[in-house]
């Protein structure tokens, strides 16, 4: 999966679907847009249906589409995520929502910046 990650990493195919989709990020939309296609890259769905309040869980991403999406992300935007697959529910990296993860990377930029 991280292959369909990388064949869109760089290029103008998602451009505007931030928008489209209601998500404003510091990240612009570029960032946005990329975290996007991650996480709809390793649930097979259509970046185009996913919104800020779209719940992982719902969209079906199981542990396993989480574990390669944090990769995905880490590989991405050159950021450890704080993440223990043992224990996702004491992370550090909010991963209940689309909104929720894209924050969580703009501050894992925010303080690697710093």
């Amino acid at each position: 999966m991280t292959d369909v990650v990388n064949s869109s990493h760089g290029q103008g195919s998602g451009v505007g679907l931030s928008s489209a989709n209601g998500i404003a990020s510091g990240l612009g939309g570029q960032g946005a847009t990329e975290i996007i296609a991650i996480i709809a890259g390793q649930g097979l769905l259509d970046p185009a249906d996913l919104t800020p309040d779209s719940r992982l869980a719902d969209l079906g991403i199981d542990s396993l589409a989480l574990v390669e999406s944090i990769f995905a992300i880490e590989e991405a935007f050159d950021v450890t995520v704080p993440f223990n697959a043992n224990h996702p529910d004491a992370a550090q990296f909010d991963t209940t929502t689309v909104g929720s993860v894209i924050a969580a990377v703009e501050g894992l930029i925010a303080r690697k910046a710093a």
